[in-house]
């Protein structure tokens, strides 16, 4: 569900954005506006970002190697970092140089009503693009709130494609604002002020999106709940307590799980087999993540000595 999910809010946003750039560099050829010019950037990096997000999601689904036994399900974590750092590079940077040079040169927009109209057509599509997302994350999101949604969630494309879009909407508007004073006054200054506000927003939702993907790429644990219900599952027949675990997530739905666990005294050998299978099937029912377990069987001796 997750994956389905993520690709068509990827999809979706693709195809927005293509159009939208097209839209944009005409706009821009036509007014000479640098909000629209820095608009017309920032969707050709979308576009780019949700390609880069498409092959990060084809190449996590490699069968595992020698080289790399573990598989190679961190490269949508991969790809997603890359997207953020397009983002700011491409989207923020440009943006920003734009706007200043604009603000220092002052040349006049020509038909601005074409970016106006442009414009309003775009809000239209990225909200789509934008609704999209929302639908396919809520499932993922539960009852927590969509900042902790992005903060947590281990699915690195919708995180990724909601900020992309919440950025587009909001730059949309700002470059809007931005021609539309412009227009009112007269005075191109409000389109370059416009494009500097599109270069800090974008600035700001890379450098989020950068330190969440360099988090999951160095390799989070399990989230406190997901840990409790793995000890808990652990902590049946003839495991008497978790001794220790440590968690780690090698790609979005694919989990290491190694711990060691106290069993019971005198068991034979077949027991300590049998039991551990047991333990690995009650983990995987109950965190189906947990695809890769490892147990190491020992005695309690805290409570032997005690």
């Amino acid at each position: 569900m997750a994956a389905s999910g993520g690709t068509r809010a990827i999809v979706a946003a693709l195809l927005a954005n293509a159009g939208i750039a097209i839209a944009k560099f005409i706009g821009w050829l036509i007014t000479g506006s640098s909000s629209m010019l820095a608009e017309a950037v920032h969707s050709v990096a979308d576009t780019s970002n949700q390609g880069l997000l498409l092959l990060g999601g084809r190449t996590a689904r490699r069968a595992a190697t020698a080289v790399h036994p573990f598989g190679y399900g961190r490269d949508r974590y991969f790809y997603s970092f890359v997207v953020a750092l397009l983002l700011f590079t491409l989207g923020s940077v440009f943006a920003l140089y734009e706007g200043i040079h604009k603000l220092e040169s002052h040349e006049p927009l020509t038909s601005p009503i074409v970016a106006v109209v442009i414009l309003v057509v775009a809000i239209g599509l990225e909200t789509f693009s934008f609704r999209t997302a929302i639908v396919e994350s809520r499932p993922l999101k539960g009852d927590g709130t969509w900042w902790q949604f992005i903060r947590q969630a281990k699915v690195p494309e919708l995180p990724v494609v909601l900020l992309e879009d919440l950025g587009a909407l909001v730059g949309l508007i700002l470059a809007l604002f931005g021609v539309g004073l412009t227009v009112l006054t007269g005075d191109a200054v409000w389109d370059a002020i416009g494009t500097i506000c599109i270069g800090v927003l974008l600035g700001v939702i890379a450098i989020i999106l950068i330190i969440e993907m360099k988090s999951l790429l160095i390799g989070e644990g399990a989230a406190p709940q997901v840990l409790s219900d793995i000890v808990s599952a652990l902590e049946s027949g003839d495991v008497q307590r978790v001794i220790h675990i440590k968690t780690q997530y090698l790609g979005p739905e694919e989990m290491l799980v190694a711990a060691k666990i106290a069993l019971a005294p005198g068991l034979p050998l077949e027991g300590v087999a049998s039991e551990i299978d047991a333990a690995e099937a009650r983990v995987r029912e109950r965190v189906p993540d947990a695809r890769i377990i490892y147990l190491e069987p020992d005695l309690d001796r805290a409570a032997l000595t005690g």
